[in-house]
């Protein structure tokens, strides 16, 4: 029954909290800089939901993840020590998002997930964000959707109805896959199937991990490959 799948980004796809402390320890070496880049990274996606959710409750109008990553940005260089660079830097940096790094999985794992299914993101970050990502690391998607096209970020229902609705597909017929258990459920009060996959690695050795309750998901894989087992591809 199954006809396409579609993939949340951030953290289940690619690893960003990694690229983000490469990204930042490039232009430590460039500028001569001392930060604490893990914890950089981990303050920089902390604002994430808080300054989506400004935006879900209507308190901010309509605005995309680069606009919201660099309104939470702006708000770290001094804490960090990064008042001093120039404004094309910190666009620079602003835009580590467009060139996060895959899991060593995802790439062969969705090459081989394509030949049987049609392959979409749907993900919180804007078009072109998702396009430079796929772009720089080589993701093999059929089809790039973003919360901007519906105008509601995750987990609002409109984001899972209107990726069926522009796949041409029932809600049934799509798969939403991802690292995140709250996405997985809001989808699947949407009518959509669910496949889940956990990415232990994505805050880092000690991270921290989604926990408490979580409904039965459809699929459960340790990675892409595995899923593609699972699903026959």
């Amino acid at each position: 029954m199954i006809k396409a799948l579609a993939f949340d980004v951030f953290g289940t796809v690619v690893d960003w909290r990694g690229a983000v402390i490469r990204e930042g320890e490039l232009l430590a070496k460039e500028k001569g800089l001392r930060v604490d880049w893990p914890k950089f990274a981990d303050a920089w996606r902390a604002g994430y939901h808080p300054a989506m959710d400004r935006v879900r409750k209507g308190k901010l109008p309509w605005t995309h993840i680069d606009q919201l990553h660099r309104m939470i940005l702006n708000d770290l260089l001094k804490p960090f020590g990064l008042g001093g660079l120039s404004e094309e830097e910190i666009q620079h940096l602003n835009h580590a998002w467009h060139r996060l790094t895959p899991w060593p999985d995802s790439v062969p794992g969705l090459n081989r997930l394509r030949g049987r299914y049609v392959l979409a993101t749907l993900s919180n970050g804007n078009v072109s964000l998702l396009v430079d990502m796929a772009k720089n690391a080589g993701l093999p998607w059929d089809c790039v959707l973003s919360a901007e096209l519906f105008g509601h970020y995750k987990p609002d229902p409109e984001v899972y109805q209107g990726a069926a609705r522009l796949l041409g597909l029932p809600p049934g017929e799509l798969m939403m896959v991802a690292a995140h258990p709250r996405d997985l459920e809001a989808a699947q009060r949407a009518g959509l199937k669910t496949a889940y996959v956990p990415r232990p690695l994505e805050y880092g050795l000690d991270g921290r991990q989604e926990t408490g309750p979580h409904a039965v998901f459809d699929v459960t894989a340790g990675d892409f490959l595995d899923l593609a087992v699972k699903l026959g591809a």
